[in-house]
């Protein structure tokens, strides 16, 4: 069991591995990255590979991270209503289980902020 006091610095290498994460899939979309699928500029793939990017990097690194994971979960709420739920009522059904996993992670870095390790903390922000 690892001591209570380094929860803040394991929280915060779960925003980064959440956030690093996150970008390979705004890479795969905007790039074809891993599946050679290229979204067109200017579509809604596209575009939600543009946000998985920008949003996966300022997460990772913590900066802007409230607003950034938020408007990412935001993301992957929309990407699972859209694209998963319709296919069946649960993710284990639809294939939307990571789109919901992303969603409530990003919803729990958005509440709890960037941590110690981060930039936001670097500039004065929220260090919980």
């Amino acid at each position: 069991m690892i001591p209570r006091v380094y929860s803040p610095h394991v929280y915060s290498i779960f925003r980064a591995v959440t956030g690093f994460m996150f970008i390979f899939h705004g890479l795969q979309k905007i790039f074809g990255m891993y599946s050679g699928n290229i979204g067109e500029f200017g579509t809604q793939r596209w575009l939600a590979g543009a946000l998985e990017l920008g949003l996966g990097g300022l997460v990772m690194v913590g900066l802007f991270t409230a607003v950034a994971a938020f408007v990412a979960s935001g993301e992957m709420a929309v990407a699972y209503f859209q694209s998963h739920q319709p296919r069946g009522p649960l993710p284990i059904e639809n294939g939307g289980e990571l789109a919901a996993l992303y969603c409530f992670a990003f919803l729990f870095i958005a509440s709890y902020g960037a941590g110690p390790w981060s930039i936001d903390a670097l500039r004065g922000g929220k260090k919980t």
